[in-house]
């Protein structure tokens, strides 16, 4: 789960009182910090579209911008798109980002806000059936192409969705991803675990790793009560169901089952699904895909390495370089010219203390640790 750090804003409005480096201004409201940090009102609009396996409903912030992709939000178990996305999207460094995409978010169905609980017997969609919707909705909204951003379940449901449909995904930033189907063991351990806990808790110990559970942050004192009173908390069960039930993606390295997108795995550092992020990114194409393990998944790092994902696509040619961009291309240009002629796949990592960024050149998996 998402970690903000209160002093990477205010420190931002501190300096640019101060003077800004930049821009030189000695007012904090003429900065082209303060002007980036300020969040545009952007419109918001909410729709539902049927589709074969039921109705969905999403949330569309902003207009569409000429000759760019939409940026397409999937939540994880547990949790809606304002409870998953909105800590990120309301950061101030990510209103840059917000300005340059349209954002489409969806939720899955039953997860929205005053959704109606599902009737004793409804069949929940497959997680393959949920990614199955999401033509429904770019035909609904006339986009062509998106970027995706998914978290654990929704990873998975936008990865299915690129798999079926690589032509008009242009990217995807998959957070906490599992791609694998649960074997017998997990199967078993899941079964046990159900006669000992209720369904909050296991959501919660798929969200958060056993030591955050163990400490019992505010944060977690926080989704526990929202998963616990949760109106809908019958529409999550199924949700979490069909999670647990889902095919294996079977990605292979230089095999036809694999993402032809720029690719960014994001995991939290200890996070209960490294080992599965860690596996998926074997199992990537290494000239597409970026390994992303931040600790704690601050907010921050998060921004910086989202930013560079899409000026590495092309976007966002013009935003403005921070401290870590000018070290990034620094570490780039030094590790090119050192190790060219190593191997296609390496591992890189960053001290959170240190400030600076490393990265392989491009074409290479990149793996950083912040």
């Amino acid at each position: 789960m998402w970690r903000q750090l209160p002093s990477l804003v205010s420190s931002s409005y501190q300096a640019s009182w101060r003077s800004c480096r930049r821009c030189r201004s000695q007012r904090r409201s003429h900065c082209c910090q303060d002007r980036r940090l300020r969040r545009p009102r952007l419109l918001e609009t909410t729709h539902s579209v049927e589709t074969p396996y039921g109705s969905v409903t999403f949330t569309v912030y902003g207009t569409p911008k000429p000759k760019r992709p939409a940026i397409l939000t999937y939540h994880d178990v547990g949790l809606n798109y304002k409870s998953c996305f909105q800590p990120l999207f309301q950061f101030g460094d990510m209103q840059e980002i917000i300005q340059n995409f349209v954002r489409v978010h969806v939720d899955a169905p039953g997860m929205e806000e005053g959704a109606p609980v599902f009737p004793l017997g409804y069949q929940y969609p497959s997680l393959d059936q949920l990614a199955d919707m999401i033509p429904c909705v770019l035909q609904y909204l006339n986009f062509s192409t998106v970027i995706g951003v998914g978290v654990g379940a929704g990873a998975y449901i936008l990865s299915r969705y690129a798999l079926n449909h690589p032509d008009t995904v242009e990217g995807l930033v998959l957070i906490n991803i599992d791609p694998n189907a649960k074997g017998w063991m997990d199967w078993a351990a899941h079964k046990l675990t159900g006669l000992t806990s209720s369904i909050p808790e296991m959501i919660l110990g798929h969200l958060f790793s056993q030591e955050e559970l163990s400490g019992n942050s505010e944060l977690i004192q926080k989704y526990r009560n929202i998963i616990t009173h949760a109106p809908n908390l019958d529409n999550i069960e199924l949700y979490w169901n069909s999670y647990n039930n889902r095919r294996d993606l079977n990605f292979e390295r230089g095999g036809d089952i694999t993402l032809k997108c720029p690719v960014m795995l994001v995991v939290g550092d200890q996070a209960p699904h490294e080992d599965a992020v860690v596996e998926c990114n074997s199992k990537l194409d290494p000239t597409q895909t970026s390994f992303l393990k931040v600790s704690n998944l601050l907010l921050g790092k998060l921004t910086e390495a989202f930013k560079y994902f899409l000026q590495g696509m092309g976007y966002m040619a013009s935003s403005c370089m921070t401290r870590l961009s000018r070290s990034r291309t620094a570490s780039l240009t030094s590790a090119a010219s050192i190790d060219g002629n190593r191997s296609r796949s390496r591992t890189l990592s960053q001290s959170s203390e240190s400030g600076t960024l490393s990265s392989g050149p491009p074409g290479h998996t990149m793996e950083v640790s912040c």
